[in-house]
């Protein structure tokens, strides 16, 4: 079977793990070129992990035929116009989340993937580690009875105080529910099943960030989007689940994530992982067990969905990590976001596949 020759596209903080991933796990991926818009970044991954080609631009990576595939992980605003170009190449493309930084454009992605024959993936991949695996087969054995209910919660203080390049956090295509919602969410449909309608109230509650991080330390930033969103979805199913992001809070709880059933109460980990621990809440125990089908603390396994989407480039059939089910949470997302600017409840209209 041949390798498929993977052309990456930004070297940002995110790039180190899925470039040490490929080249250690998936052997039916070569890790073949390279660019970045600060080139010397590009250069420095391809000595590190052996990435042959290093190009200055995208446009003249995209032109090599020899590229079969794109990984982008570029910033979330660059997403939309980075994957376009890479389909209109020819190229298969896999990115990061959020899939684009609307629904318009990511349905335009979807379609233009489906009419050119190619293969359009995007993380979040989390839902596929031990973690949620163990619980999507919890659920399906009964253990919790019938699925009633759940809720889920992100806490944070904002990513200025570790992130080098924070500031696009609090410009459009950014804010906790972009930037989190896509594990949580992913997570959701993946256990429970699509969305049919959502609604959300937001406000930003501190309207400017000063960076602590190097190399911009003491640098002011002004913030352009609610940064505290507490949202209600309604899935087809009938479940209601809560989620609510920020990036305003201080707390020592960084995650929730609970599935309320007619039986017991699931508690999974953090959406964000691979691994950790799924507890039960068994009523007649009065009492938390922690399962055994998922491992304690697992390694970071991104790149598990760009390998599903390689299989599928290569031998045909489904993947799990694709563009309809991106698309979809992107859509959640936005729908959150213009209930709680309007007030209204949004319907949600796409389709899983």
């Amino acid at each position: 079977m041949n390798r498929i020759k993977l052309g990456v596209v930004g070297v940002g903080v995110i790039s180190e793990v899925y470039l040490k991933n490929i080249s250690t796990h998936y052997d039916d991926i070569q890790l073949y070129a390279v660019c970045d818009i600060v080139e010397e970044r590009a250069r420095t991954a391809a000595q590190k992990y052996g990435i042959p080609k290093v190009y200055p631009s995208l446009s003249a990576l995209l032109a090599d035929p020899k590229i079969d595939l794109i990984l982008n992980l570029t910033r979330p605003s660059d997403h939309y116009k980075v994957s376009l170009s890479a389909l209109n190449a020819g190229k298969h493309v896999y990115s990061e989340k959020p899939l684009a930084d609307c629904f318009a454009k990511g349905d335009e992605l979807v379609m233009l993937a489906r009419k050119k024959g190619l293969l359009l993936g995007a993380a979040p991949d989390t839902f596929l580690g031990p973690g949620f695996q163990a619980a999507k087969q919890l659920i399906k054995q009964g253990t919790i009875g019938i699925p009633l209910g759940m809720e889920a919660a992100m806490y944070s203080h904002g990513h200025e105080h570790w992130h080098p390049n924070p500031e696009f956090y609090y410009k459009p295509g950014g804010g906790p529910m972009m930037d989190m919602g896509p594990y949580y969410l992913t997570g959701m449909v993946h256990l429970l099943g699509p969305i049919r309608e959502v609604s959300a109230m937001s406000r930003c509650c501190f309207s400017k960030r000063i960076i602590t991080s190097q190399p911009d330390n003491g640098k002011e930033i002004n913030v352009e989007v609610p940064t505290y969103i507490a949202g209600n979805v309604l899935f087809v199913s009938g479940i209601i689940g809560t989620l609510f992001t920020t990036f305003d809070v201080y707390s020592d709880s960084r995650t929730r994530f609970l599935i309320y059933g007619s039986e017991g109460t699931m508690a999974l980990p953090d959406p964000n992982t691979f691994g950790g621990p799924v507890s039960i809440y068994y009523p007649d125990k009065k009492a938390w067990e922690e399962t055994h089908l998922a491992p304690s603390a697992a390694a970071d396994a991104r790149g598990i969905g760009l390998a599903g989407l390689v299989k599928a480039v290569q031998t045909g059939g489904d993947y799990a990590a694709n563009g309809s089910l991106a698309l979809h949470v992107l859509e959640v997302i936005e729908g959150l976001m213009s209930s709680a600017d309007t007030g209204k409840t949004i319907t949600i209209a796409s389709a899983i596949d």
